[in-house]
C-alpha cells in the first residue's frame, strides 16, 4: 500500500499523488523542498501559520503525531506558533496530549532559536536564561504528553534534544532513549538523536556514534531508513574532525554505498513525505567521502531537491548541495 502511494526507491518509482509542484529552478537545477514536498503538508503548515487549531487538528488527521517526527518538526520550526499553541493547551481537553506535543516541540526550537547556532563561549548570559528557560517549558509539556500518550514515542525523541541541551546527564539521556526505543526500536529519528550525544562535544568518545550506527544498521531490516544513521554518523564525524578530507577513504565510501543499497536505494524502501531528506543525508556524507558512483544515484533520484538538514553544517549550505549537485 504504502509503495503504490508513495513509491519506492530512487529509481523507476511510481508517482506521489500528494507530491507539491515543483517550484523554478535555480540555475543550478537545484530547489529547496517546502512542506516536506507534500500538498497534505503544505495544508498543515498553511493552517498552523495562521493560527487555527481546528483546522491544524484535520490536518493532522492523515499523520501520527506520535510517530511521524518529519511532520512534527514542521510545526516545531514555524515561527509564531508559540504565540497561539498556549490556548490550545489550556482549553482543548479532549486533544490536551496533542497540544502538549505541538507546544513542546515548537518550545525546543524556539529556546535553540534564541541560544543560536554559536559555540557555547559566545552565548550570552541572556541568551542562555532564555534558552534554559524555553527548554523548561518543552521539558514538562512533553514529560506530561508522554504521560498521556504512553503509546508515542515523538515526546521521547524530542525530550532527548531538551536534554542535551540542558546539560541532564547520561543516565536521564540514556533513559529516554530506552523509552523510546521500547516503543519503536527502529525508528531513525531516535536513532539519530543518539548518535548526536554521543559525539566528543557532548561529552562522547570518539568511535562510540559509528559503532552505535553500524549495530543498528545490521539490525535493520532492508528498505529500512534506518540505513540513514550510517550517513550520518560519518557526517558527524567530518564535524568533529580537523580535517576536511577525512572521510575520504575506500573502507569508508564502501560502507557508505553499502548502508545506501541497503535502505533508500533499495526496492522495498517506501517514500514518504520528506523522503528527499533520507536522501540527502546520504548525498552529504558520500560527497564529503569522494564517493563516485552511488552518489549520482542518489542525486538523480533527488532530482535538485535541497533539504537544509544536514547541509546546514556547511557555512554556506545552499552553494555546497548546487556544487555537489554538479559535481555528481
Amino acid at each position: 500500500m504504502l509503495g503504490r502511494l508513495f513509491g519506492r526507491s530512487g529509481e523507476g518509482s511510481t508517482a506521489d499523488p500528494y507530491a507539491l509542484p515543483v517550484p523554478r529552478r535555480r540555475k543550478s537545477g537545484m530547489y529547496t523542498l517546502r512542506a516536506l514536498g507534500d500538498q497534505r503538508v503544505l495544508g498543515l503548515v498553511e493552517a498552523a501559520d495562521a493560527g487555527d487549531w481546528e483546522a491544524v487538528k484535520v490536518a493532522l488527521a492523515p499523520f501520527d503525531p506520535g510517530r511521524d517526527h518529519q511532520v512534527l518538526g514542521e510545526l516545531a520550526d514555524l515561527d509564531g506558533v508559540q504565540d497561539w499553541i498556549g490556548r490550545a493547551v489550556a482549553e482543548d481537553k479532549e486533544h490536551r496530549a496533542l497540544a502538549l506535543l505541538v507546544s513542546g516541540t515548537r518550545h525546543i526550537s524556539w529556546g535553540w532559536e534564541a541560544r543560536t547556532a554559536a559555540r557555547a563561549v559566545n552565548v550570552t548570559q541572556e541568551q542562555w536564561r532564555v534558552f534554559h528557560e524555553r527548554l523548561r517549558i518543552a521539558e514538562e509539556q512533553l514529560l506530561e504528553a508522554a504521560e498521556l500518550r504512553p503509546d508515542w514515542v515523538t515526546p521521547w525523541c524530542r525530550l532527548l534534544t531538551s536534554g542535551r541541551g540542558m546539560s541532564l546527564g547520561p543516565a536521564v539521556n540514556e533513559t529516554r532513549l530506552d523509552a523510546a526505543l521500547r516503543r519503536d526500536p527502529s525508528d531513525l529519528e531516535t536513532h539519530l538523536e543518539w548518535v548526536s550525544q554521543l559525539q566528543p562535544r557532548w561529552g562522547g568518545e570518539p568511535g562510540q556514534a559509528l559503532a552505535f550506527a553500524r549495530d543498528a544498521l545490521a539490525r535493520a531490516p532492508q528498505g529500512d531508513r534506518l540505513g540513514c544513521v550510517i550517513a550520518m554518523a560519518h557526517i558527524e564525524d567530518w564535524v568533529e574532525s580537523d580535517r576536511g578530507d577525512c572521510l575520504v577513504t575506500p573502507a569508508i565510501q564502501a560502507e557508505l554505498r553499502d548502508a545506501a543499497d541497503h535502505s533508500i536505494l533499495h526496492a522495498a524502501y517506501a517514500r514518504r513525505p520528506g523522503w528527499q531528506q533520507d536522501f540527502n543525508m546520504f548525498a552529504m556524507a558520500l560527497s564529503l567521502a569522494g564517493e563516485r558512483h552511488t552518489v549520482r544515484r542518489v542525486f538523480k533520484a533527488l532530482d535538485g531537491a535541497y533539504t537544509s538538514w544536514p547541509w546546514t553544517y556547511f557555512a554556506e549550505p545552499e552553494q555546497q548541495f548546487a556544487r555537489h549537485h554538479r559535481g555528481a
